[in-house]
């Protein structure tokens, strides 16, 4: 007797029983799947765009809206801070870096930052084609901007006010593309990076007369000089035990504030660690009832095949035999709830995936396979073999004798 093949067969005997609990399982499944994926690409995006920044300098208000800003780009900055201030910072004998940032514009909702050549150098990013930018107005656009945008070296395109798709388009002063950044998984690749001059020239040409010519502009950038802003720094420390006294320092002694990034995102992760246990416990309450479910079919399955079992007695099956064929139909479940499952979990996160990309520009890798996610079949066959158990007992406690005049 194949047991694999009969179980199969008896399996599919009854069609709605089985697709409600493949679905049942299936759902639970793909919920843990879901948030283990989730959860590391989370992870994932944290440890590679933070890369070393030891701290967010920045307007006063929310660290995290800070870090949130000035790291991923995918929040709102609490305001500019003077340049200069900035630049004394980068003089601080605690401070080894300082990348400033500039922001204000997009293009087709990808953030426009000007910065330094130091800032693409921090993430080790590469050209695709090109060059850098070396003068206002050339820009370096990110794999993804590139991609979504369809915009090559040469071309030309306009900023749009704001940090979101829909603002005035500087149409006075447009962006030469000078070079595309190979992908970097980082969060260079949904940017548009540029100089910081770029962004004053933009901005400063949106509230000056038209037609300017070059002498009035340098004239204009003179006088600008000492009123410049930057909207966040980026700082890396000489030393470890800058992290104590550094913060304090720009808090207590400056108009700024200092943000470390691993604070802040230990704190967010526990805020999303709490909506994390909730979906875990909600997949705790779906696999249950999967469970529920197959123990029911199966001791179904008992009662209903009483003479198909004795027959199969009869034949010379030995009890192992039949107590094999029930289990076997549990772990058919269970393997193909487990495909369907991870399959509907990927599916899922690559659908977040494009909405998060589409909302906030941040990409998650969503066909790319967790190691945890190794648990999913094993917690799949547990969940199977002990709704079997009891059914598979029964099957396996009953004597011929007992089976053919049940089956009468």
């Amino acid at each position: 007797m194949n047991v694999a093949s009969l179980s199969w067969r008896y399996l599919w005997s009854r069609p709605l029983t089985t697709a409600l609990n493949l679905l049942l399982l299936t759902l639970g499944l793909a919920s843990m799947a879901l948030v283990l994926i989730a959860r590391d690409q989370v992870e994932r995006a944290f440890e590679r765009d933070l890369a070393g920044i030891d701290a967010v300098v920045g307007a006063k208000g929310s660290p995290m809206q800070l870090i949130l800003a000035g790291v991923f780009h995918i929040d709102v900055p609490p305001g500019n801070i003077p340049l200069a201030q900035a630049e004394a910072l980068a003089r601080h004998p605690q401070v080894a870096q300082m990348i400033p940032l500039s922001l204000g514009d997009n293009l087709a909702g990808y953030r426009i930052v000007g910065t330094t050549l130091d800032y693409p150098a921090h993430y080790a990013a590469v050209l695709a084609g090109g060059a850098w930018w070396r003068q206002p107005l050339e820009a370096v656009l990110g794999a993804q901007v590139a991609a979504r945008t369809s915009l090559q070296v040469g071309q030309a395109f306009e900023g749009a006010h704001g940090l979101v798709a829909g603002g005035a388009a500087h149409g006075q002063t447009p962006y030469a593309v000078v070079g595309v950044l190979a992908p970097c998984g980082c969060v260079l690749d949904r940017l548009v990076l540029t100089a910081t001059e770029s962004v004053w020239r933009v901005h400063d040409d949106m509230h000056a007369a038209d037609g300017m010519n070059e002498a009035e502009r340098a004239e204009l950038d003179a006088a600008l000089q000492d009123e410049r802003d930057i909207t966040l720094a980026l700082i890396r420390y000489r030393t470890p035990m800058a992290a104590l006294s550094f913060p304090r320092f720009v808090n207590e002694t400056t108009s700024m504030q200092a943000a470390a990034p691993a604070l802040e995102i230990t704190r967010l992760l526990g805020m999303v660690g709490v909506g994390t246990q909730v979906l875990q416990g909600l997949t705790a309450v779906l696999l249950v009832v999967a469970g529920l479910s197959v123990f029911i079919a199966l001791w179904g399955a008992v009662r209903e095949r009483r003479s198909d079992l004795a027959m199969l007695r009869m034949l010379g099956a030995p009890p192992r035999r039949v107590a094999a064929l029930l289990l076997c139909e549990a772990l058919w479940l269970a393997l193909m709830a487990s495909l369907l499952g991870l399959l509907a979990a990927h599916a899922l996160a690559a659908l977040l995936g494009d909405m998060l990309m589409v909302r906030h520009s941040l990409a998650i890798s969503a066909w790319r396979w967790v190691p945890a996610e190794g648990w999913v079949p094993v917690l799949a066959l547990g969940v199977a073999t002990v709704a079997a158990l009891l059914p598979t007992f029964s099957a396996y406690r009953f004597d011929v004798t007992s089976l053919l005049n049940n089956s009468r």
